[in-house]
C-alpha cells in the first residue's frame, strides 16, 4: 500500500480506470457476440443493427486506446462479411 499522498491517489485513479476500461471491454464483447449470435441465426435485420453497434463500439474502443486499432479494424471486417454471407445468401 502508497504512503506517499500522489502515489495513493495514483492508485485510485488507477482503480477507477481499470473498472471503467473492463466494463467497455465486456460492452465490446457483448455487442459482437450479438452480431454473431444473430448471423449464427440466420436474422440479417437483427444481425445489421447488431453490426452498426458493434462498429461503433470498437472504433471508439480503439480510439480511447482500449484494443489497438488493427485488432478493431479485423474484427469489423470479419464481422461485416459473416452479415455479408448472409445477406447474400437471403
Amino acid at each position: 500500500m502508497p504512503n506517499i499522498k500522489s502515489a495513493i491517489k495514483r492508485a485510485r485513479q488507477n482503480e477507477k480506470r481499470r473498472a471503467h476500461n473492463a466494463s467497455q471491454k465486456s460492452a465490446l464483447r457483448t455487442a459482437i457476440k450479438a452480431v454473431e449470435t444473430a448471423v449464427a441465426n440466420n436474422e440479417l435485420e437483427k444481425a445489421q443493427a447488431a453490426l452498426i453497434i458493434a462498429t461503433k463500439k470498437l472504433d471508439k474502443a480503439a480510439s480511447k486506446g482500449l484494443i489497438h486499432k488493427n485488432a478493431a479494424a479485423n474484427k469489423k471486417s470479419r464481422l461485416a462479411k459473416k452479415v455479408n454471407a448472409l445477406a447474400a445468401q437471403a
